[in-house]
């Protein structure tokens, strides 16, 4: 199993990021992916979570202003992020699951600072 992130990098306040995973190893189709973050100093948190068929889940802070979305052919996750505000400063990961075990992409860097 990889998870592959990628599209972090640095943008003004009110800015927009997209992140993206690519994943391999497993059937993608039927398990369930999602971004964490993880702030300096903080503990690693769900941002967004989305499963085939099902309407995705996000975390308070972020909903309207951040979209999930999956492309089961090409076997990616993709998080949109618009109106970034530095509190959404963090290593962002993508995660998945599988039969007790988890899986983690190595984490891609998003800085909002003007």
């Amino acid at each position: 199993v990889q998870l592959q992130a990628s599209g972090g990098g640095l943008v003004q306040p009110g800015g927009s990021l997209r992140l993206s995973c690519a994943a391999s190893g497993f059937r993608f189709d039927d398990y369930a992916i999602g971004w964490f973050r993880q702030a300096p100093g903080k503990s690693r948190e769900l941002v967004a979570r989305i499963r085939s068929g099902r309407d995705p889940d996000y975390k308070g802070s972020v909903k309207g202003r951040f979209t999930i979305s999956r492309d089961n052919a090409k076997n990616t996750v993709t998080l949109e992020m618009n109106s970034l505000e530095p509190d959404d400063t963090a290593v962002y990961y993508c995660y998945t699951r599988i039969d007790g075990h988890e899986y983690w992409g190595q984490g891609t860097l998003v800085t909002v600072s003007s």
